[in-house]
């Protein structure tokens, strides 16, 4: 593994101790790096993982506060993503000039002999992530999902045997500090405005996004939006080859709406009926999934098969259950306003939506005009409830919810047979649960204990 000379002479600090940070820590003393790890929590997410941390030769843990001083002076820097960019460790690291790169940068620094699939943008990423995991071992190739899917990749180059392939999902707060990040094909889904709540402008979050392409090459293979022109700008000019999917329009992989088929070029890949995933988004996320597999020279046959296989992923569309008519839907994932147009747009019949959470800092008018034909009722909740209804009054019938299992009890009480309950709540869940996976697995509960 190829690390700074400094590293390996003096100690580097690892700030943030969920995942990302305690499978950092780990690769490095692995490495005989001596690392101060520190979270300013007392109570991190990976505390379970914490006690083993502090057995490793060389490693110092610290829980409930970061010392500044030790930061300024370390060799080096790696940052979990869940660390914002002027979070005191980090103003103290570059006062002190010391070099940060984020876990995801270790992680693919460590894993030099494996391809890299990335796939970053604003919506859609995860289930494009797990799709193209998914394509490459029905292909039969050893492959496994990383980055911010769920599984760091410093844990990934701590495996043995390690995957010929990696699907790594890139987030925007992952790219800020990758300086030596280089997949062999990155894909770029769509751009909105996300993440107000941490970026100051659009501008600068796209700034972030714009750094896939900083270290590409002519070797480099870019799947582009074709249907996105943000997307279609950003990608301009970087070196390497691009190829496009669509929704509207013949591309190198596009979908033919008048026969319903998805397409490889002029070659029919697969009925839009044997996809097993709702809305045309995924449509457009299995397009580009398979447009990424065929650039890794994967057949059409088996990208074809691998898709047919595909389900749909916990908390992203997901249908539950279907009782007494209604059908409840599990989109807690949906945490800004794109994804929960996209989700709006895949409905096809009546619906009760549940809206609300932590604000991020975009109104939420952009949805009221989507909302009018088939939405029976938002319930708007929690700590963005007022200004939910305040951005969506007059628009559509509003109630306002209180608690979660407040929430959940007004819709049952609100829908209809032949209707669905949808959770796509375009807010972060910090207000009420711990992350989204949280929130969705309470929805579910409530709906399967119906």
């Amino acid at each position: 593994m190829t690390l700074p000379d400094s590293w390996r002479r003096g100690t580097v600090a690892v700030v943030g101790l969920g995942k990302s940070g305690v499978a950092a820590t780990r690769l490095l003393a692995r490495e005989g790096v001596r690392v101060y790890a520190s979270d300013g929590s007392a109570h991190p997410y990976a505390a379970d993982a914490l006690e083993q941390l502090g057995a490793l030769p060389g490693v110092e843990v610290e829980i409930g506060h970061h010392n500044l001083s030790r930061i300024r002076r370390a060799a080096g820097l790696v940052v979990s993503p869940g660390v914002p960019p002027d979070a005191p460790p980090l103003v103290a690291a570059r006062e002190g000039g010391v070099a940060v790169i984020s876990e995801l940068d270790l992680g693919f620094r460590a894993l030099a002999n494996t391809r890299t699939i990335a796939v970053t943008g604003t919506n859609g990423k995860t289930t494009t992530t797990a799709l193209v995991a998914h394509l490459l071992r029905s292909a039969g190739l050893p492959a496994e999902a990383a980055g911010n899917i769920g599984r760091p990749l410093s844990d990934v180059a701590l495996s043995e045997p390690r995957p010929a392939w990696l699907a790594v999902e890139v987030s925007s707060f992952q790219l800020h500090d990758s300086p030596a990040f280089a997949p062999d094909i990155g894909v770029l889904t769509n751009l909105a405005p996300d993440h107000l709540d941490r970026y100051p402008t659009v501008d600068a979050y796209y700034a972030d996004k714009a750094l896939l392409f900083r270290n590409a090459s002519d070797r480099s293979v870019w799947v582009l939006n074709a249907d996105d022109p943000a997307v279609l700008a950003m990608a301009s000019g970087a070196r390497g080859t691009a190829v496009r999917f669509s929704l509207a329009h013949p591309a190198d992989a596009w979908f033919e709406s008048a026969r319903g088929l998805l397409r490889l070029g002029d070659e029919p890949l697969l009925p839009r009926g044997e996809l097993g995933l709702l809305g045309a988004h995924n449509v457009a996320n299995a397009l580009a999934a398979s447009l990424a597999l065929a650039r890794a020279g994967v057949a059409p046959a088996l990208i074809a098969g691998g898709l047919r296989t595909f389900r749909a992923l916990p908390h992203r569309l997901e249908p539950v259950r279907e009782i007494g008519g209604v059908l409840w839907i599990n989109d807690s994932k949906a945490t800004n306003i794109a994804s929960t147009v996209v989700a709006v747009e895949a409905m096809t019949r009546p619906f009760v939506l549940l809206l609300g959470g932590r604000h991020k800092g975009e109104p939420y008018t952009r949805l009221g005009p989507l909302l009018r034909e088939r939405c029976r009722l938002v319930i708007a909740y929690g700590e963005a409830g007022p200004t939910v209804a305040a951005d969506l009054a007059g628009q559509v019938p509003l109630a306002r919810g209180g608690d979660f299992d407040d929430v959940l009890a007004r819709a049952r009480a609100a829908a209809r047979p032949g209707d669905a309950v949808l959770l796509s709540p375009a807010c972060s869940s910090y207000d009420q649960f711990r992350n989204y996976e949280e929130r969705g697995a309470a929805f579910r509960r409530f709906a399967e204990d119906l």
